[in-house]
C-alpha cells in the first residue's frame, strides 16, 4: 500500500516522507482526524515507506513491498478492538483475528469500527483494547527487528483502549526500544488517555473534500458522474459512508426507519401516556439488536438532528440528508429542532452512549432517553 494509493492528504505525506528521508522518524505518532478520511490507509503506506525505503537493494525493496501487499511484513505489527467469540472465550487479543483483520483492511480500507466488527460477526459486542492486548505489545517489541530495521506497531482505533491497558503501555510508548514507532490512529480524541496524548507526535487529518471523493468513485467504482457528485454531497466528507451510500450496504439496519419510528412516538405522547407503551416496545427492539449497533444507531440520530436543524435555519448548502421513508419530509421535521432544544437533545443523545459504553442496561438507557425526547422535541425557540 503505497503513497501513491492514498486519497487526499498530500501535505501529510510530504510531511511524513521528508521525516523519514531526513532519519527524523517520531518514536510515538497520533493521528487525529473524522472517520472516512483514510487514515488507516495512510499509515500503513506510511509504515512501508518506514519499513522498505531503507532497503538500498531494489530486490529486497521490491520483496518488502510484496509482503505489504498481504500486510504479512514481520515487523509490522497491529492492535485492533476485539472480543470474544464462540473460538476465542478468553482474553481475546488481535493475533487471534488476524485473518479476518488482513481480509478486511485489503477488502474495506475506509471501514470503520462497526464495519470491522460485523465482518467478524460482532456487531452486537463491544470491541475494546485490553491489558491482554497491552501485555502482547510489550512482548512484541521486546524482540529483535525480524529484518534488523525498525519494527511499527499501529494501534487502529486506540480510543477503545481501556484505561488498564494504556497504562500498561504508558511507559513503553514515552521510552520504546530502538527503532520502534509508534502510530496510533481515532476520531475520538477525548477517548485517549491525556497521558498517552501527552507522549506522541499528534498529526491532524482534514476531512476529504467532496471533489476527492467524487473523483475517487468516478475513477475507483465506475461511478457516473452526476451520481458521484451526488454521493459526496451526502456522504458528509466520509468516502466509507459514500461507498455505503454507492452499494446500499444500510439495508442491514434500518437506521432511518427506526429513527422516524423513534420520533413519531415521541411527537404523539403529549398528552397521550398510551403511546409511551409504544416508546418502551421501540426500546426494546433496540436494545435487543446489541451494543455496537445501538452506539451506531445513536451516532446517526445526532447527525440526524443536526441535519434537521441546519434545514431549520436554512442552511441548505450543508444538508446532505435525503430521507426515503413515505410520507416524512425533513422540511417538516426540521422546525422541530431549534436553538432552544438541540443542545439538551444532544445531551441526551451522548449521556445513552456513554452508559451504553459503560454496560448500562440498554432498555432503561434508551427508554429513559425515548421518555426525553417527548418533553424535548416540542421545546419551541
Amino acid at each position: 500500500m503505497l503513497f501513491d494509493s492514498v486519497l487526499g492528504h498530500e501535505h501529510i505525506i510530504a510531511h511524513l516522507q521528508k521525516g523519514v528521508d531526513s532519519g527524523r522518524i517520531p518514536h510515538a505518532q497520533l493521528f487525529v482526524g473524522p472517520e472516512g478520511a483514510g487514515m488507516l490507509s495512510l499509515a500503513i503506506a506510511y509504515a512501508e515507506y518506514i519499513l522498505c525505503n531503507s532497503a538500498l537493494d531494489p530486490k529486497k525493496t521490491a520483496a518488502c513491498s510484496l509482503k505489504f501487499e498481504q500486510l504479512a511484513h514481520p515487523d509490522l505489527h497491529f492492535a485492533f478492538p476485539v472480543a470474544t467469540t464462540t473460538e476465542v472465550k478468553t482474553k481475546p487479543t488481535s493475533d487471534a483475528f488476524m485473518k479476518p483483520w488482513r481480509e478486511f483492511v485489503l477488502n474495506t480500507p475506509f471501514g470503520d469500527l462497526f464495519d470491522w466488527l460485523k465482518h467478524i460477526d460482532l456487531e452486537k459486542k463491544q470491541g475494546i483494547i485490553s491489558v491482554n492486548e497491552a501485555a502482547d505489545i510489550n512482548k512484541k517489541l521486546a524482540l529483535k527487528a525480524y529484518e534488523g530495521g525498525y519494527k511499527v506497531m499501529l494501534i487502529w482505533q486506540a480510543d477503545n483502549m481501556n484505561t488498564e491497558a494504556a497504562n500498561k503501555l504508558l511507559k513503553l510508548i514515552e521510552e520504546p526500544p530502538e527503532k520502534t514507532v509508534f502510530i496510533l490512529i481515532t476520531s475520538q480524541i477525548d477517548g485517549i488517555l491525556q497521558t498517552i496524548q501527552s507522549r506522541c507526535q499528534r498529526v491532524d487529518f482534514l476531512a476529504l473534500s467532496e471533489d476527492t471523493i467524487a473523483k475517487s468513485l468516478i475513477e475507483n467504482e465506475a461511478c457516473e458522474t452526476a451520481l458521484a457528485k451526488k454521493l459526496a454531497h451526502q456522504c458528509n466528507a466520509n468516502y466509507n459512508q459514500a461507498l455505503h451510500l454507492l452499494h446500499k450496504d444500510e439495508a442491514d439496519f434500518p437506521f432511518e426507519t427506526w429513527f422516524i419510528e423513534w420520533v413519531r412516538a415521541a411527537f404523539r405522547a403529549k398528552g397521550n401516556a398510551a403511546v409511551i407503551n409504544d416508546l418502551i416496545d421501540w426500546s426494546e427492539k433496540i436494545a435487543a439488536l446489541g451494543r455496537s449497533v445501538q452506539k451506531e444507531f445513536l451516532h446517526y440520530c445526532i447527525q440526524f438532528f443536526r441535519q434537521a436543524l441546519l434545514t431549520n435555519y436554512q442552511t441548505e448548502e450543508l444538508v446532505f440528508l435525503e430521507t426515503e421513508t413515505p410520507k416524512f419530509n425533513l422540511k417538516n421535521f426540521a422546525p422541530y429542532v431549534n436553538g432552544a432544544n438541540i443542545n439538551l437533545i444532544f445531551e441526551e443523545l451522548e449521556k445513552a452512549i456513554y452508559h451504553i459504553e459503560r454496560n448500562g442496561n440498554a432498555k432503561l438507557i434508551l427508554t429513559d432517553l425515548s421518555i426525553q425526547l417527548t418533553r424535548l422535541i416540542h421545546k419551541k425557540q
